[in-house]
């Protein structure tokens, strides 16, 4: 019987992996019998779930709180939680304190643990560990770079989880996750909070958005509509399989094709409601940020790109907008 840790549950990713294990009600072919929930805000349980669901709302980088969520030696963790870029960048003590020092704690109360114990971590990086100049396509084996505070952040994080497995306190593995889009806010996210603000919000009622990078940024991005982003590649370059079940690979478009989809799903009037709005700041993080993957690994784990932005819209639309 499985116990499951999700830290980071508020957040798009953690709602749409609750969803799918509640809906499954087992991981790795062992039923779940208890999940808890942490995040700074409390999470909502998910619906219908046929385990024990506890929420708990704490600062992970706190001095104890990781002991405290430990101590229920859950068999898989899931470590979803993280200062985002932008945020990181304008913070950086705020952005190692969460990124890196919680990550750390994290790992520190599962070692000390002791007594065998030695649980399945599941660790969301990004593929902002990689820095320019980059190749055409980005391959599994491609030097991690890191240009912005936050993929640093995420870098540093790797090689402990990386050392941390080989010394065997625990088991695991990275995802390292592309920018997503069209997914639901994050109660946790900060007020501008920048990634999918072009694509989400013109579908809402009335709501504009701002375009804070120039048309021609080209990204890779994942999304499903607001389901669980997938992995580019991850440190010892193997997947939990929920995980694998539950994202998709990327699919790499610039902002003006994001828009141009916007309007043939949606019409002229949502695509309308987008104002160009240009940040210096947020313009040079996206210029460090990888374009494109020859993402092998993932593929044969499983995972797989949308077909096209025109696909994650639609299933956004269908999965997180009212009737």
């Amino acid at each position: 019987m499985n116990r499951i840790l999700v830290i980071g549950a508020a957040g798009m990713i953690g709602r749409k992996l609750l969803q799918k294990l509640a809906q499954d009600g087992s991981l790795g072919g062992s039923q779940i019998a208890h999940a808890t929930l942490h995040d700074l805000v409390a999470p909502q349980p998910p619906p219908k779930a046929a385990f024990q669901v506890r929420s708990a709302a704490s600062d992970l980088s706190r001095a104890g709180e990781a002991d405290k969520l430990v101590a229920e030696r859950p068999s898989v963790i899931f470590h979803l939680a993280a200062v985002v870029s932008s945020e990181a960048e304008a913070d950086f003590e705020k952005g190692y304190r969460v990124n890196l020092d919680g990550t750390r704690q994290l790992f520190e109360a599962i070692r000390k643990v002791g007594g065998g114990y030695r649980p399945r971590v599941v660790f969301t990086s990004s593929i902002a560990v990689f820095g320019a100049p980059f190749p055409e396509a980005i391959g599994d084996e491609f030097l991690s770079a890191p240009l912005t505070s936050y993929g640093t952040q995420k870098a540093m994080a790797e090689l402990l989880l990386s050392d941390y497995t080989r010394r065997g306190f625990f088991d695991g593995i990275g995802i390292r996750l592309p920018r997503s889009a069209c997914g639901p806010a994050s109660p946790t996210a900060p007020p501008r909070a920048f990634s999918r603000d072009h694509s989400r919000a013109p579908q809402r009622a009335g709501s504009r958005a701002a375009c804070f990078r120039g048309r021609a940024s080209l990204a890779c991005v994942a999304a499903r509509g607001g389901r669980v982003p997938a992995p580019c590649g991850g440190a010892g370059g193997r997947a939990h399989r929920a995980a694998a079940q539950s994202h998709d690979a990327r699919l790499s478009v610039t902002i003006a094709e994001q828009i141009a989809a916007l309007r043939r799903v949606a019409g002229d009037a949502p695509a309308r409601l987008i104002r160009r709005e240009p940040d210096p700041a947020i313009m040079r993080i996206v210029k460090g940020w990888p374009r494109n993957f020859d993402a092998q690994r993932a593929r044969e784990l499983g995972f797989r790109a949308d077909a096209s932005f025109e696909e994650i819209i639609r299933i956004y639309m269908e999965e997180e907008l009212p009737a």
